[in-house]
């Protein structure tokens, strides 16, 4: 349940890896931000199995506003960087120029919309025990993603392709999750 739910955040986290370069700093920039996006998603399942609701369901797609956000920004920075060079770091980037934690997790929560909607009833029937054991695997599953991700960006093939288009690829991925998550979950009825 746990990889079919989040087998978009493999490319997700490639490409923030590719962003952060090899250092340690941004490297767990990333998994911090990945961590609290995805205990978010945990916390709000766990607190709507339990029958108390943290979201209107009609406010879930809203979500996706997030990711959109985050890709026209990045958008507009790469805009400008290629007309203007490369013009210093902004304030809220990672420690190694990538993302901060605080955008990563922001795009796992929002990505996370469909995930909620699936933990949610195995969390109802699964029982307090049951419960727990999924969010511990779950939380297991998100270190081996966050390894997978690093690895695939950390590849030379796909380092070189993350280094020369990831400026590119993260605002257009960034973007299409956005609207994907308004569109599938109906926002604007569209």
């Amino acid at each position: 349940m746990f990889a079919i739910t989040n087998v978009d955040d493999i490319l997700v986290l490639a490409l923030f890896f590719g962003e952060t370069g090899r250092g340690r700093a941004g490297v767990l920039t990333v998994v911090i931000g990945q961590y609290a996006g995805f205990v978010a998603i945990l916390a709000a399942s766990v607190v709507a199995a339990l029958g108390t609701g943290l979201l209107p369901e009609s406010a879930v797609p809203y979500l996706g506003l997030l990711p959109l956000v985050l890709g026209l920004r990045a958008a507009r920075t790469a805009w400008r960087e290629r007309r203007h060079g490369a013009s210093g770091e902004d304030q809220e980037e990672g420690p190694a120029g990538g993302p901060g934690a605080w955008q990563v997790a922001a795009v796992t929560l929002a990505n996370g919309g469909d995930n909620i909607g699936v933990y949610v009833p195995v969390f109802a029937v699964a029982g307090a025990g049951g419960m727990t054991i999924y969010v511990a695997v779950f939380l297991l599953g998100v270190a081996v993603w966050c390894a997978a991700g690093w690895f695939f960006a950390s590849r030379p093939v796909v380092a070189r392709a993350l280094s020369r288009w990831g400026h590119v690829l993260m605002p257009i991925v960034l973007i299409g999750i956005g609207a994907l998550i308004l569109v599938e979950g109906d926002a604007f009825g569209l």
